[in-house]
């Protein structure tokens, strides 16, 4: 499976920003995805994850600003990001499983950079 991502930029504090990922193949609707975030210097920590059955979990940090969402028929996954703040600063990665095969997958990254 190949991941895309979409949608980093530049933002100023408070902003919103939505982040896609594109997946290929046809494993897309039995995996589980999750976007994951680093910082330079920092281990890179899960931001949210969506199951096959839509269930989903947030860090505390994101809870309430963050949210994940996917459709199966475009074989995409989002992170609807709002009320940014500074520390949500990092490279985002997204980040597949296939729960028969157990095989996974990482995009290349998108950078946002939430700055005034």
């Amino acid at each position: 499976v190949q991941l895309v991502e979409s949608g980093g930029g530049l933002v100023q504090p408070g902003g919103s920003l939505r982040l896609s990922c594109a997946a290929s193949g046809n494993s897309f609707g039995r995996s589980g995805v999750a976007w994951y975030r680093q910082d330079p210097g920092k281990q890179r920590e899960m931001v949210a994850s969506i199951s096959a059955g839509r269930t989903t979990h947030y860090i505390d940090s994101v809870k309430g600003r963050f949210t994940i969402s996917r459709d199966n028929a475009k074989n995409m996954v989002y992170l609807q990001m709002n009320d940014l703040k500074p520390e949500d600063t990092a490279v985002y990665y997204c980040y597949i499983q296939d729960y028969l095969s157990l095989r996974s997958s990482w995009g290349q990254g998108t950078q946002v950079t939430v700055s005034s």
